[in-house]
């Protein structure tokens, strides 16, 4: 029996060089199936990395720690997405969090392979002696 689509958010940590010698880099990304879950992604992130921040950063981290987080916890339960960002340095990091529906895939212990996936066989390791 399938399992209808489960309603979510999708989490994403980018990190951007302002001095643009290298673009925007997705450095993680997390399934929610939950606000207060997609949050504290964002929360225990934010946490781990305060102390090595600069002082205007760490500041940005807390305050949305304190301040912000119960805004973007409304407007993620108004499904709506929401985006946390602190800039040390000269690096943004941007946390994004969308709501999204999470579609289930195929359970393969019921499916039986395709006749394809039993003609590769592994091969021997290659011997370094000689």
């Amino acid at each position: 029996m399938l399992k209808p689509p489960q309603r979510g958010y999708w989490c994403e940590c980018w990190t951007e060089d302002l001095t643009e010698q290298w673009g925007p880099a997705l450095m993680a990304s997390f399934d929610a199936y939950s606000a207060p879950q997609a949050d504290r992604w964002v929360a225990v992130a934010l946490r781990t990395i305060s102390p090595a921040l600069d002082a205007d950063a760490s500041d940005e981290a807390w305050e949305w720690l304190y301040e912000g987080r119960i805004e973007t916890r409304r407007a993620l339960l108004r499904a709506e997405p929401c985006t946390v960002s602190v800039t040390h340095a000269q690096t943004r990091i941007t946390w994004t969090i969308r709501p999204v529906l999470f579609l289930p895939l195929a359970h393969r212990q019921t499916a039986e392979l395709p006749a394809c996936a039993y003609d590769f066989k592994p091969r021997p390791p290659v011997s370094s002696l000689s």
